[in-house]
């Protein structure tokens, strides 16, 4: 059974910088075998994905949202996928989450996309505030 951390949240003005880390465990292979997602809420709106990375870590996606200010990156020896956020901004207040696709490779070369069905696992949120 996959099992996925959140770490790296926390408070920060607008144009500041976080990192957030998705450490993964309780699988017996190669994290590879997954495609990572990450996804947010803010309060009252729906869950809204925002990055996702394929298995080999080459085939990306962004929301408009946060195209070019957000970066998706995987180090799969470390069992850790990290989503680097730059010139934050106050909608981007949320809690932040990443999630798994069921494993198998079946994203290995391309990226999962947006649909939350896609997703088997789930880490359990992270609080991301943007205030001055």
């Amino acid at each position: 059974q996959l099992h996925l951390v959140e770490s790296g949240g926390g408070s920060v003005q607008p144009g500041g910088s976080l990192r957030l880390s998705c450490t993964a465990s309780g699988f017996g292979y190669n994290l590879d075998y997954y495609a990572i997602g990450w996804f947010r809420q803010a309060p009252g709106k729906e869950r809204e994905g925002i990055s996702c990375v394929s298995g080999d870590g080459v085939s990306t996606d962004y929301a408009d949202s946060v195209k070019g200010r957000f970066t998706i990156s995987r180090d799969d020896g470390q069992n850790t996928v990290y989503l680097q956020m730059d010139n934050l901004k106050p909608e981007d207040t949320a809690v932040y989450y990443c999630a798994a696709d069921g494993g198998a490779r079946y994203y290995y070369k391309r990226s999962p996309g947006f649909d939350l069905w896609e997703y088997n696992y789930w880490g359990q949120g992270i609080q991301v505030t943007v205030s001055s």
